[in-house]
């Protein structure tokens, strides 16, 4: 039978990982993964999770399995996370949640609930967008479509023609956002402007289907959230999908949620059910040990603190990144501007340079990040600022030569 598939190519993160880790040039540089790094290029376990884990595993006392919606109080706890323990849709009975294998797990659990819902939806994702969602949503069965988002010119947001864009489109269209710190540009949308956009949605019926798998990693926790709170208290449909892979660094342990805010509780109830249907086909049982950590960080107040010590602290790390990179590319190539990274937010940024000057980032220099030039700003640190700096000067060059 298995002789009749064909060899697929690897997938482009994943082709990016196995070069980086066969390199064995002491002057690599991995900017391509999205995780986060500290200063001496690790990934590390954050101070508050070991002590939850610790108060976690201390008593508990069975592995047995939590239920399809997944574990009760981390839903309730990051319901409060992302849209305030005070806010109107809480208050009304109108949030119900389902724990997920990440981030990348409550979407593909939202795409399907739409699928339920209206297997005709087109989901209109932003140019450009996470690589993945096309195959987490699209895998569906669900198509995608494009509307405008960044404008590669001024590294910025091209809001204007993604309003034209939205306002344009069908009756109960969905649209997938992203809540902050959006991958791959950096670009997020303004407190003004997710106001702006809300008569658009209103007026046209539209599903904000919004994914936030950086909280506290572009302005802050609760300013992270703007958008998703506004929605959900104005407009009677929202769906979230939550991640708890970058701020808590629970990568490997698939921790991850979706929210569905729905007019009313009638409604909502509705909804999880169909939800917990659809888990139940898929995986069945969440996992749920990043879930526990969650929910012991977030119901102790010593721990909640410390936790979001350390978000901050990611936070500022990455913002002065940023700075410092504009500041040694601008002395590098001072005939390019690059201030628009340090005007953008999280992990990432588009340092727009083309797929063959990536390839020749890669060989030459040994500087690895994807072939639209996303760079995980978190990829850099003190010790190779100017070595990247130098080596993208050296490329644009060559091909202006």
């Amino acid at each position: 039978m298995f002789e009749s598939l064909e060899r697929l190519p690897p997938d482009p993160i994943l082709g990016s990982m196995a070069a980086y880790r066969a390199d064995d040039d002491p002057a690599k540089v991995d900017l391509g993964v999205g995780v986060y790094r500290d200063e001496r290029g690790d990934t590390p376990i954050l101070a508050a999770v070991k002590r939850a884990e610790a108060a976690v595993l201390a008593r508990q006392t069975t592995k047995s399995y939590v239920a399809s919606i997944g574990n009760a109080r981390f839903n309730r706890a990051l319901e409060e996370l992302t849209l305030g323990a005070m806010h109107p849709a809480l208050l009304g009975g109108r949030v119900r949640t389902i724990q997920a294998p990440g981030g990348c797990g409550a979407l593909r659990l939202g795409a399907e609930l739409i699928k339920a819902s209206a297997a005709g939806s087109v989901v209109h994702v932003s140019n450009p967008t996470w690589a993945n969602h096309t195959p987490l949503i699209g895998g569906s069965g669900l198509r995608l479509a494009h509307y405008a988002y960044y404008d590669a010119a001024s590294g910025g947001l091209d809001f204007a023609g993604m309003v034209q864009a939205l306002g344009k489109l069908p009756a109960a269209s969905v649209v997938l956002l992203q809540a902050s710190c959006h991958n791959p540009t950096g670009v997020d949308l303004t407190e003004a402007q997710w106001r702006e956009l809300l008569p658009v949605f209103r007026r046209g019926a539209l599903l904000p289907f919004i994914d936030m798998a950086y909280q506290g990693l572009g302005r802050g926790i609760a300013e992270d959230t703007f958008g998703i709170r506004l929605f959900a208290a104005e407009l009677p449909e929202v769906l979230v999908a939550v991640s708890c892979s970058k701020n808590f660094g629970l990568y490997r342990e698939r921790t991850g949620a979706l929210h569905v805010v729905a007019a009313a509780a009638a409604a909502a109830d509705t909804a999880l059910s169909q939800l917990a249907r659809i888990a139940r086909t898929i995986y069945s049982m969440p996992p749920d040990h990043g879930a526990a950590i969650v929910q012991e960080i977030m119901t102790s107040d010593a721990l909640r603190t410390a936790w979001l010590d350390e978000v901050g602290s990611m936070r500022a790390r990455m913002a002065g990144l940023r700075e410092d990179l504009v500041k040694h590319l601008s002395a590098a190539c001072p005939e390019r501007d690059f201030s628009c990274i340090a005007r953008q937010h999280g992990m990432f940024s588009l340092l727009g340079i083309d797929p063959a000057q990536v390839q020749t980032m890669r060989v030459k220099h040994h500087v690895y990040m994807m072939d639209d030039s996303r760079i995980n700003i978190a990829g850099l640190r003190a010790g190779n600022l100017a070595y990247v700096a130098r080596a993208v000067a050296q490329v644009l060059r060559e091909r202006a030569e």
